[in-house]
């Protein structure tokens, strides 16, 4: 196996001895002091030398590592340093070690200390790696999110949850270097389940400067000793300890909190509302599926210029278009269908010259490697049903760092698709869309939102966060509720959907 390789499939960045050192330092001045220090992915053993270094109680200090070669490099690092501790480094392999086991064995307070590997299990699956724990659904997703996007993981992810669950009941510490959504994964994953971990801090670091890498991350301590059980994570500016956080997240009615004490502000806005924030149309061949306008022709992602008919034609705004200008080249995309689960073999009848098309690109079609093509209708698209037909929807791109709601009108007299990238509401009129876009650009909708979203996340804004709030709170609060209820056409059956939704959430 090659060099490369080998470092893909154990995410082997081994930390720089001055963060390994600044670490340890900012342990300390939070108040850990241990008597057992374990690195489970030790590597060379830079934690390990650190450790043994700065905290002078050590009794027992244990290295666990799969490579070879580094087991010995850690054992030589730990033969360089003097301590009074019972000192080892065993070649293991996370994954089939018994953490609970090892725990059990040491004295307390407990720290488990170290750098896990940043890499995915996708990833890992791309270069057929098989440094990865058995396959089983750890997260609960369920549905759709089980088998698509929110199945891949960060290696690290669910290291960390194995040991997190192992500590439960121990005055023990965890201090990792990883993502910093690593970090939010696993606390929002214990307090989900009732799990105790508390007292946690994030410190961010430069992870560029110290493995070459552009993400977000930190040194995320989360403690099982029984303090800090509100359910809260400190966010600070860097490894001074000495001033004060800058941030305060955690874990309130349920979700993941960005801004504790924005939420407790604003939280009286969340509830049901008879809005539902969909995501745009999901197709996964825009070579074949997207088009552009280029001298009064349409032509698609292979440069081939095409005409056939427009009854499955829709012009498309892409998420990029709809966070910046909204202008420039018009682009089209082909929605095979209304609904997912309609046969798409109609379309050789109502459009034979689509049909045709389609038959002709069959071949990357057919290859779209998401298992939700499986065993549904050929040439099938996902993310539409009769919301995506409504002439008018309120937008909102999930990949750009701002907040800003626009509406988005007919073109050409038939409805505009969103990708799947972005995210909107449907509505039936100009004047209810431009109202839901005012409520949602107020400064209390943002308030709100601001409070449950991780900018530094790839996807920032996701139709979970954004179902948090009830537009029809919202208007209440507002003073707009009359005018919610006249563009929505119910404002007179005390009894309509409406009516009930506004008695529901006063």
């Amino acid at each position: 196996m090659s060099e490369t390789k080998l470092k893909l499939e154990y995410g082997d960045y081994q930390t720089p001895a001055d963060l390994a050192i600044d670490a340890c330092r900012v342990l300390e001045r939070v108040g850990i002091w241990p008597k057992s220090l374990v690195e489970p992915t030790c590597g060379v053993g830079g934690f390990l030398k650190s450790g043994v270094e700065k905290f002078l109680d050590l009794e027992v200090v244990r290295g666990f590592e799969i490579n070879g070669r580094y087991v010995d490099a850690a054992r030589q690092a730990l033969g360089c340093v003097t301590t009074k501790a019972d000192t080892s480094v065993e070649y293991a392999d996370f994954f089939h070690t018994d953490w609970a086991a090892v725990v059990n064995k040491l004295p307390e307070p407990i720290l488990f200390l170290g750098n896990p590997p940043w890499v995915t299990n996708a990833a890992l699956g791309s270069i057929g790696g098989d440094n990865l724990p058995t396959k089983s659904n750890f997260q609960g997703h369920v549905g759709l999110d089980a088998i698509t996007g929110k199945g891949n993981f960060d290696i690290s992810e669910y290291m960390l949850i194995r040991l997190s669950e192992a500590l439960q009941g121990k005055n023990a510490t965890l201090a990792m270097l990883c993502k910093t959504a690593v970090a939010r994964k696993i606390m929002a994953y214990c307090w989900k389940r009732g799990l105790e971990m508390g007292d946690c801090h994030i410190f961010p670091i430069d992870a560029m400067r110290a493995f070459g890498v552009s993400v977000e991350a930190c040194l995320f301590i989360g403690s099982f000793n029984g303090r800090g059980k509100d359910r809260s994570c400190l966010i600070h500016k860097d490894f001074s300890v000495s001033e004060a956080a800058t941030g305060h997240m955690g874990y309130r009615d349920g979700i993941l909190i960005s801004d504790v004490d924005k939420y407790e502000r604003w939280n009286f806005l969340r509830g049901r509302s008879r809005y539902t924030w969909r995501s745009g149309v999901k197709h996964d061949c825009a070579k074949v599926m997207e088009f552009t306008e280029v001298d009064g022709k349409l032509v698609n992602g292979l440069g081939e210029s095409v005409d056939f008919e427009e009854a499955f034609l829709y012009t498309l705004l892409k998420s990029s278009a709809v966070a910046g200008s909204m202008r420039g080249g018009k682009r089209k995309v082909l929605v095979t269908q209304k609904n997912v689960g309609d046969d798409t073999s109609l379309i050789a009848r109502v459009a034979p010259n689509t049909w045709s098309y389609l038959l002709a690109h069959a071949n990357l079609l057919d290859k779209r490697a998401s298992i939700i093509y499986r065993k549904r209708p050929r040439f099938c698209v996902f993310g539409v049903g009769e919301y995506s037909f409504a002439p008018w929807k309120v937008v909102i791109s999930g990949f750009y760092k701002k907040l800003g709601f626009r509406v988005v009108g007919p073109d050409d007299g038939r409805p505009v698709m969103l990708d799947d990238t972005a995210y909107f509401l449907s509505c039936s009129s100009e004047s209810e869309a431009r109202l839901c876009a005012d409520l949602l650009n107020s400064d209390e909708a943002g308030g709100l939102l601001s409070s449950l979203i991780f900018w530094d996340s790839k996807r920032p804004i996701t139709v979970e966060v954004l179902s948090h709030i009830s537009l029809e709170k919202l208007a209440r609060h507002l003073g707009r509720e009359d005018e919610l209820l006249a563009v929505t056409n119910q404002a007179d059956p005390p009894c309509s959907a409406q009516a009930e939704l506004f008695a529901m959430s006063s």
